[in-house]
């Protein structure tokens, strides 16, 4: 079988650290994502994944993380089922395989052309989906986009890469484009941008983060018509179980604090 070589590089490379994890927490017998496609594709890529020392725990956290928006994401679709998906910085990810929407949604994955030539070359074409090979930050591709039905709009990994600039102007696009939906993504802290930073996984890339979001409400200030619905630490708890004792410790500890509850979250917005 023909291996695919990866050039990525900095900001671009931290999609195959993503991939990876899931790839790995897809193997558990109690796995969260069943994410074979992730797990095959894995293997047709000529990278050496150990320089990202990703572990048990990272990839346990990715998996949390995804699931919850899968969940978010088909309750939206269970509710419109003639709904629009804009998965926006897809990267190498492979929800749509993973929520497989029926023939009445429409699926967007937009990210630069070099991600999404790898992505043609690693993954079956899906018949709900359309690649549109663009920045995210541009915003000539919505042009391609639907304007008169209920739309989810997927930001999984992405703000973090965005200054305070572009991403506030990039909801306003959006919301200012799209007629009705919603807007789901995960998001750090000043204080969490400074702990991905010291992640030997993200170190190993050299990649650059820029965009913390201490404050949910401020972009309802960006984008009026945008309502935060529901705001929820990436780790909770009940998901300690899934990590070895050190980090699971880590989570039930931090949950009695604020500030470190607030380390990473999943937001979701209606608009």
């Amino acid at each position: 079988m023909r291996r695919e070589k990866v050039s990525l590089t900095r900001e671009k490379e931290t999609l195959l650290i993503t991939l990876y994890g899931k790839a790995l927490e897809s193997r558990r017998a109690d796995t969260l994502l069943g994410d074979c496609f992730a797990d095959e594709a894995i293997g047709r890529i000529d990278y050496d994944f150990s320089r990202l020392e990703v572990d048990a725990n990272l990839a346990a956290s990715l998996a949390i993380r995804a699931s919850t928006l899968d969940a978010w994401i088909r309750a939206f679709l269970a509710a419109h089922p003639d709904a629009i998906v804009l998965e926006l910085g897809c990267g190498l990810d492979t929800r749509v395989f993973r929520i497989d929407p029926d023939d009445g949604v429409e699926w967007f994955d937009i990210d630069f052309p070099e991600v999404m030539e790898l992505r043609r070359k690693l993954y079956p074409a899906h018949r709900s989906c359309r690649p549109i090979a663009s920045s995210v930050t541009v915003p000539e591709w919505l042009a391609q986009v639907p304007r008169d039905r209920p739309a989810m709009v997927v930001a999984e990994g992405l703000t973090p890469y965005l200054t305070s600039e572009e991403g506030p102007r990039l909801v306003a696009w959006l919301v200012s484009h799209l007629g009705s939906g919603e807007l789901i993504c995960d998001v750090y802290s000043e204080l969490g941008l400074k702990f991905v930073r010291l992640s030997p996984s993200f170190r190993a890339t050299g990649a650059e983060i820029h965009w913390a979001i201490d404050d949910p409400h401020e972009l309802e200030l960006a984008a009026p018509g945008l309502t935060l619905i529901e705001d929820i630490p990436a780790y909770r708890p009940e998901h300690a179980a899934r990590m070895d004792w050190s980090a699971g410790w880590i989570v039930l500890v931090w949950s009695f604090f604020p500030a470190l509850r607030k380390i990473g979250r999943l937001l979701r917005f209606q608009f």
